[in-house]
């Protein structure tokens, strides 16, 4: 049964057609899978069955380091994985999502009925493509604020002035705030001025 694990290739190849085993996995590994670790373990393991095939191991040996020996480093490389990535998940703000919530400054009319999407904001001195959330046009100089992302373009929605957030005042106040003195409070009398 074990007689057609060497696939009528010669002992002595063997150590060789692991060594490329290991050489093809780990350039597949590095170019194309970009480093996600599915065939890294197949690929150590078929270099520890190239040393044993070296050491003129026997061949179902050879076969039983590459299967066994790849299959538990991929667990282990598994549970590995998987630790790391609850330890170090992206906090809130990372990346593009750091501009939900922002205010932005429209530089290119939105309009939801626009199939180019030319639609354009500044936001934190960058320029980003906007589509609007709801409502219609938003002209070009609005405030909006970016709820989402999708792609690479900004989700938006217009800000109104009842919400708190309406447009700068375009001088300063003309009267003093309702409910507070018009007249400066007197300072305490010094000590000087008592005395006299």
């Amino acid at each position: 049964m074990f007689a057609i694990l060497d696939l009528g290739l010669d002992l002595d190849v063997w150590p060789w057609v692991w060594l490329g085993i290991a050489v093809v996995f780990a350039l597949v590994e590095v170019t194309v899978l970009a480093g996600t670790f599915v065939l890294l373990p197949f690929a150590l393991s078929a270099f520890a069955a190239a040393i044993a095939g070296w050491y003129d191991a026997p061949i179902e040996a050879q076969w039983a380091i590459f299967i066994l020996a790849g299959a538990a480093l991929w667990a282990l490389f598994w549970r590995y994985a998987k630790r790391f990535m609850a330890e170090h998940t992206n906090p809130e703000g990372v990346g593009a999502d750091r501009l939900v919530g922002m205010t932005a400054i429209v530089t290119h009319a939105i309009d939801p009925d626009d199939v180019h999407r030319r639609g354009r904001v500044k936001v934190s001195g960058e320029d980003w493509g906007a589509l609007v959330v709801a409502g219609g046009a938003i002209p070009e100089g609005a405030k909006v604020r970016v709820t989402s992302m999708e792609g690479t373009r900004v989700m938006v929605e217009r800000i109104v002035a009842d919400g708190g957030l309406g447009t700068p005042p375009a001088g300063p106040p003309t009267s003093p705030p309702t409910g507070s003195p018009s007249s400066p409070p007197s300072s305490p009398p010094t000590p000087r001025e008592e005395s006299t």
